[in-house]
């Protein structure tokens, strides 16, 4: 789960990381507030919001109520901006790039800062990698000083001490959370001290059972933010704990995994035709979990053409079999399904897809160019 800014900076507040002043605004009546000078930033999902225009500093009441007003509601690199923080400017003499992050290729937690912060560190990494400093850290040992110093050297930083709390500070949030990525960028340098200007953080789904209540509640704040109507599919999906992703086109898509569903996505991308979902349903799948997402998928009126595409390791083929075959028993529809099935148990699952007359192959590429010329010829 990806925080949203106001939440990590919450989150960084309380644990003793040094924040600017702010507050959330949500409707215009807000304004009335909100502190000025003031810099309004949209919480959104994503990076690059000062480019896209979505970070402004405002000096009036009048600016401030232009920009909410022309901010709130709207759009930004695909996302809607149902909030906005409002934050007291701060005198910056640097900034830097600090990061946490689990190194899933190393299998270990890594420290990662830079000279160059403020900007799309994914860049620098392309162009100028010798500019990003990195930190394994072991995990038996822990952290050790000399990283630390190290890094302070490497970020020409003097007060060693209050940088050496921030880092503690840094990886005791992250690993009390169980956060894959935790990212301040950029952190500036002030008289004041060391200050978080942005942050960023990911939570590790698979650790929510650790932290249920937190989760909950984080979540529910994001919902609580989402004013968009919601269309049934999706209303379904969150009720069934189903993972869907709505998109634009008239092709939906099911598959047993989220590595199987991307290659799916672009082969269906390749042949010409246009996804109206992305749904994965995990690797445990079973008949129950088929049926209830094909009723997901197919409760949307865009879609022509239903492309199943499972590959069996962990899931059993007879099973996702017996799932589609039950949901035709006991619903009505009038659109054509194209499956592509391999793996454990595929034979029995072949039979029994051909035996109720439905189009089912073990070639995902041939299954992809039927589900396409079926959506161009309805």
């Amino acid at each position: 789960m990806r925080l949203l800014e106001f939440q990590a900076k919450r989150i960084f507040s309380k644990n003793g990381i040094a924040v600017p002043k702010s507050m959330l605004i949500t409707s215009p009546e807000d304004i009335q507030n909100i502190l000025l000078p003031s810099v309004l930033k949209a919480q959104i999902p994503v990076g690059g919001r000062g480019k896209a225009g979505a970070i402004r500093k405002v000096e009036t009441t009048s600016e401030a109520e232009s920009v909410v007003a022309e901010l709130l509601g709207s759009t930004v690199k695909g996302f809607p901006v149902q909030a906005l923080l409002a934050e007291e400017p701060v005198e910056v003499k640097r900034e830097l790039y600090l990061s946490y992050l689990a190194d899933k290729q190393a299998n270990r937690p890594l420290l990662m800062a830079s000279l160059s912060g403020g900007v799309d560190i994914e860049e620098v990494a392309k162009t100028s990698p010798q500019r990003i400093i990195k930190k394994y850290i072991d995990p038996l040992l822990g952290l050790k000083d000399y990283t630390v110093r190290s890094l302070a050297k490497a970020l020409e930083i003097d007060d060693f001490p209050s940088f050496n709390r921030l880092v503690g500070k840094i990886l005791t949030l992250s690993q009390g959370l169980d956060a894959t990525l935790v990212e301040i960028n950029p952190l500036a340098e002030t008289r004041e001290g060391l200050v978080a200007l942005d942050a960023k953080m990911l939570l590790d789904d698979q650790a929510s059972y650790r932290h249920n209540a937190f989760f909950g509640k984080m979540q529910l704040e994001q919902k609580k933010l989402d004013k968009r109507a919601k269309s049934r599919p999706v209303e379904m999906a969150e009720k069934r704990n189903i993972s869907y992703v709505p998109l634009e086109g008239d092709i939906g898509l099911i598959a047993d995994g989220a590595g199987t569903g991307m290659l799916t996505l672009d082969m269906i991308h390749d042949a010409g035709g246009r996804p109206a979902n992305f749904c994965e349903m995990g690797g445990m799948a079973n008949d129950e979990i088929m049926q209830r997402t094909m009723e997901v998928i197919l409760a949307d009126e865009r879609v022509k053409v239903l492309l199943i595409s499972l590959i069996g390791g962990l899931t059993r083929m007879d099973e996702m079999a017996k799932g589609i075959v039950r949901y035709l028993q006991t619903n009505e529809s009038y659109v054509p399904i194209v499956i592509r099935m391999c793996g454990t148990k595929s034979e029995v699952g072949l039979a029994m897809l051909k035996g109720v007359g439905l189009d089912a192959y073990e070639d995902l590429a041939a299954t992809v160019q039927t589900a396409v010329k079926k959506a161009k010829e309805l």
